[in-house]
């Protein structure tokens, strides 16, 4: 029994043109033409093929006046926009004659085989492309219901993660495959108000239901944290200080590298810029040595460099670059100022500043517990451990850390993770997935990069390119995507592309689809909220898809303003405002 069974009532007119992934229908008549829709599905019949479809989506409808001569060529449009001149004198493709051409541009993008014996299957995969003249039909009512079944039957497995549903037939499960959507990673792109929040919930409660997942978001605003299957970790603020609780997360100054260091105290426009770098890295790296010696650990000792995870004293450094800024030594005629003298002022005023400030309290005052050679490996089993209770999903709470150096600590925590990952037994590694949510904000083009957003973005160009092999995954969520870097999108082979109106956005996701769907690009302003354009490896077919909720919703939901203002409200209490200005805290 054929896959498809069609009538007249289906057809939409004869193959004029193809290229490669591209083809163009001749359209016989109006009535055939009134019958095609953007975005709609053919069928395209295949040259001696049993029962082979070829399953191509209408990208445009054209219907061009024609002006004929007695015994003229005509100029009609071709595929690529160009012009081809057919004719009309019986030699060429017959042409209609009631003084229009009626075209439809559609792009291929996979295959129906229903082989006697087995069960029908799609691929995305052209094993051939259709000849001229081969027939086209409209897919729709009960042959676009027995597609979009194969579509759903096919994607429900064992590592499928259904989304929602079709928007072209909303009976039909929409399913992403969990393995590419990860191994591969993705993007999550959007204007604000479109649902992206929603989509990251949905996915959330996916991850959480499996037996041994493991996955981190990145929260900047606290939109998650009411979300009850999820283990919540906060960076703490100035309220926190000197309180260790299991929800606060502290990140101790010497979990910073070199660079990172650099990047928080050293002014590179500085003319002893140089100076301070080599200076801090060698007194670092003394207080480093002297700790594992006093620890007793020789190995670690061995392999020590200015990047080593180890403890030390911050207060001696301080000390000793202060007693260099101030050193005087002996000279042929006495005393004389020392060979640092006065270079170090404005980075010893640097120093004492951020240490001294209570919203940079999570690196700097610490409890005393954080200080431990132990405390990193009890931190990253807190972020990493995926065995116990809520521990499948972890959101951590960026939101009272100082704008000026998110970027750094955002960088600081995924280059962890990373790094562990890498020196896990490969028999012990568990894959790990990052949602970095409003990625715009700490991993920006290297355009204008300030000394701390590029150590960043380099943390996270470095898993975006190496990261599979190890495990872990990224899934960058932004609303504004011309402002992520490029490097990082270009790795992201699964996009899904929520409502976005801005035109270099629009652009940017247009240099992420595959060139012969850049057509469905056009569609990005149109889409609904919580409707999503999916494309990548993740997904079987190209598609609008409209997500299903979650059940559990981020407070991220947009105010009904002119609702609002309707209600009689009630009086804010703006001096506990105020209060909650000057502790920093809203709790």
């Amino acid at each position: 029994m054929s896959f498809f069974t069609f009538d007249g009532s289906h057809s939409l007119g004869r193959v004029r043109a193809v290229d490669t992934r591209r083809i163009n229908i001749q359209v016989s008549s109006d009535e055939q033409l009134r019958r095609a829709r953007v975005s709609q599905l053919l069928a395209v019949s295949l040259p001696g093929a049993l029962d082979e479809w070829l399953i191509a989506i209408i990208e445009k409808v054209v219907r061009t006046p024609v002006a004929y001569e007695e015994a003229g060529v005509e100029a009609v449009p071709e595929i690529d926009g160009a012009e081809q001149s057919l004719s009309v004198d019986g030699s060429g493709p017959e042409l209609p004659r009631e003084g229009v051409l009626n075209t439809v541009h559609a792009t291929l993008v996979g295959t129906v085989s229903n082989l006697a014996g087995r069960k029908p299957i799609f691929s995305r995969s052209l094993g051939q492309v259709p000849e001229i003249d081969g027939e086209c039909w409209i897919l729709r009512d009960a042959q676009l219901q027995t597609f979009m079944s194969l579509l759903a039957s096919a994607g429900d497995t064992e590592h499928s993660l259904e989304i929602g549903k079709y928007a072209i037939d909303d009976s039909a499960s929409a399913y992403l495959d969990g393995n590419k959507l990860f191994q591969r990673h993705a993007a999550l792109l959007g204007s604000t108000g479109c649902g992206k929040s929603w989509t990251v919930a949905a996915i959330l409660e996916r991850v959480a239901d499996l037996p041994s997942s493991n996955l981190i978001l990145f929260d900047l605003h606290g939109e998650y944290r009411a979300l009850s299957y999820a283990r919540h970790l906060r960076i703490p603020g100035p309220e926190d200080l000197g309180k260790n609780n299991e929800t606060l997360l502290y990140l101790p100054f010497w979990y910073l590298n070199g660079e990172e260091m650099q990047a928080m105290f050293v002014d590179r426009s500085e003319h002893s810029a140089h100076n301070q770098v080599v200076t801090f890295q060698e007194t670092v790296l003394s207080s480093k040595e002297a700790q594992l010696k006093a620890l007793n650990k020789p190995e670690p000792l061995g392999a020590l460099t200015l990047d080593s995870p180890v403890p030390y004293d911050l207060d001696a450094v301080i000390a000793e670059i202060k007693r260099l800024n101030e050193e005087m030594i002996q000279g042929a005629r006495g005393e004389k100022q020392g060979p640092f003298y006065a270079q170090f002022s404005r980075l010893l005023v640097r120093l004492r500043s951020r240490i001294g400030d209570k919203r940079y309290g999570f690196l700097f005052q610490a409890p005393q517990e954080e200080h431990a050679y132990e405390a990193m490996a009890m931190t990253m089993t807190r972020l990493m451990d995926h065995s116990k209770g809520q521990a499948h999903v972890k959101v951590i709470d960026f939101s009272e850390v100082p704008s000026e150096v998110l970027p750094v600590i955002v960088g600081l925590v995924a280059r962890l993770i990373y790094q562990i990952q890498f020196w896990t037994e490969r028999s012990s590694r568990r894959p790990i997935a990052l949602i970095c949510d409003e990625a715009h904000l700490y991993l920006p083009r290297h355009d204008g990069l300030d000394p701390i957003e590029h150590r960043a973005v380099e943390n996270f160009e470095k898993i975006a390119k190496e990261g599979r092999k190890y495990g872990v995954a990224l899934l960058i969520v932004s609303q504004r995507p011309a402002d992520v870097s490029p490097t990082i999108l270009s790795q992201c082979n699964n996009v899904l592309s929520m409502r976005l109106s801005n035109a270099q956005d629009q652009a940017t996701v247009k240099d992420l689809m595959p060139e012969s769907l850049v057509g469905l690009i056009d569609s990005l302003p149109v889409l609904d909220v919580g409707e999503a354009l999916v494309v990548g490896d993740a997904v079987l077919l190209p598609s609008r898809i409209k997500i299903t909720p979650p059940t559990q919703k981020p407070l991220s939901a947009t105010i009904d303003f002119w609702d609002e203002w309707q209600k009689i409200a009630v009086e804010p209490d703006f001096s506990k405002s105020v209060e909650n200005l000057r502790r920093q805290n809203r709790r």
